[in-house]
């Protein structure tokens, strides 16, 4: 399927529908679900607004919970979509998406509203709205409205990462003596951890509790027949068929660069993963980009990163305050770092970063790896298009490779591509959600030709 005929998805007309313990929500439900807690978690917050800044605070509060309820009928009863105000610095870059998302309707006099534009378009701007009613509202402009969520998603996965930084401390004491074979197989392990942690995904499931509760690692072999596809295989050769050389003889990547999605025991497993990759030789330094500002509930923060760590360092189980302590070393050495950068906050499929984020496409150049976490980010590659399901990975990149590539994805929106024929048939007959349950996942490859 040419890029030109595959649409951009837009809501369907589906009520609420459960899968398993997910609630999968269109537009219609899912947004204003989502808008009303945000709502609720202001309102819970009065005290504390009050006790750090008096009646300014309130005031915000109440001024925040004003334009958030606005901006909450304006969904509901499909308003048109309004230019961002607040004057951050990607307020321009979004409103001149907005003139872009209008010329795509083809009809000027068409109005973009709520049910009339691409569904990526609409959760990315009712998230960025969100933000802008809290900037419009000092002194609680930097309160993060899904916090708590966030919070209590980590505390209550602490059984799955004991279990984990355990696992971790066990290949740490070996390292030296594992062959490839055993490093590859605890790779393809921590790899596969890192995927199924994409499950914990708040955004999805409208904020309800969502956690790990058992060991990652137990749970391995019974998961493995819903990876969909599977190419661990040339990620592992990429780490370990670099170009650069050691005088040791030994292949190394330089660096691996992980766009991450959820905060919470997901972020744990990504870096439990990335500190697999160095402390096993496989890299020598790992990027990590995270979101600017509170996204999609529950992505990584700035904050997020650094609460984590902190938390990791202080628990009172040995080996997670161990794994924290050596994470801690990795940040101050340098040999992991962390960005931000607006355009992961904004709608753009990533196949326009060359041209509209031309400094981050550069910058994922420079990695030999590039690890895109979860489900958004897979509809970012994508560009959330209604592709076949045959179509090649590569084609429905539509020109973006800054380096070589790898989505590590549960199944949560109705896109996927790369399938073998009938592939997707049978899944449909056999669980006609498979798209959107969380259930399946994949582990999917790309490498741009060299130049």
């Amino acid at each position: 399927m040419a890029a030109d005929q595959a649409v951009l998805r837009v809501p369907p007309p589906l009520s609420a529908k459960v899968v398993g313990s997910f609630a999968y929500l269109t537009v219609k439900d899912r947004l204003p679900t989502i808008l009303t807690k945000v709502i609720d978690t202001l309102h819970r917050n009065k005290n504390k607004f009050f006790e750090e800044y008096g009646e300014e605070g309130i005031n915000a509060e109440k001024q925040a919970i004003s334009l958030l309820s606005k901006l909450r009928n304006e969904l509901q009863t499909d308003k048109p979509l309004l230019l961002i105000t607040d004057g951050l610095q990607d307020t321009e870059s979004w409103n001149q998406y907005m003139q872009r998302q209008q010329r795509l309707l083809g009809d000027q006099d068409t109005v973009i509203s709520w049910f009339k534009s691409a569904w990526l378009y609409v959760e990315c701007y009712m998230y960025r709205k969100i933000q802008e009613a809290l900037i419009l509202n000092p002194p609680i402009s930097n309160f993060d409205v899904y916090k708590e969520g966030k919070t209590q998603s980590f505390f209550e996965s602490q059984q799955a990462v004991m279990a984990l930084c355990t696992y971790l401390a066990d290949i740490h004491k070996n390292m030296e003596k594992l062959s490839k074979n055993q490093l590859f197989e605890f790779f393809n392990k921590l790899l596969q951890v890192s995927l199924w942690g994409n499950k914990c995904d708040l955004s999805i499931s409208a904020g309800q509790e969502n956690s790990q509760k058992t060991s990652p690692i137990d749970s391995l072999n019974s998961l493995q027949p819903f990876i969909l596809v599977d190419d661990s295989n040339m990620v592992w050769s990429t780490l370990t068929s670099s170009q650069r050389l050691e005088v040791s003889g030994k292949n190394v990547v330089e660096r691996v660069d992980i766009v991450l999605d959820n905060a919470g025991f997901e972020l744990v497993t990504d870096l439990v993963l990335a500190d697999f990759l160095v402390s096993s030789g496989l890299a020598r330094q790992i990027h990590f980009h995270g979101k600017c500002f509170p996204w999609f509930v529950s992505d990584v923060t700035a904050s997020d990163f650094q609460w984590t760590s902190r938390q990791m360092m202080a628990a009172n189980h040995m080996w997670m305050s161990k794994s924290g302590v050596r994470w801690q070393r990795y940040l101050k050495e340098g040999v992991w770092c962390y960005h931000d950068h607006p355009f992961w906050t904004q709608p753009h499929e990533f196949c326009d970063m060359a041209a509209d984020a031309p400094d981050l496409y550069a910058t994922l150049r420079e990695a030999d790896l590039v690890l895109f976490k979860g489900d958004l980010n897979y509809r970012k590659l994508t560009g959330d298009r209604d592709w076949s399901h045959t179509v090649d990975f590569s084609t429905a990149l539509r020109g973006f490779g800054p380096a070589p590539l790898c989505s590590l994805r549960t199944l949560k929106a109705n896109v996927q591509v790369g399938l073998q024929p009938g592939q997707g048939e049978k899944l449909t007959s056999q669980d006609p959600n498979w798209m959107t349950s969380g259930k399946y996942a994949v582990i999917q490859f790309y490498s741009p030709q060299p130049e």
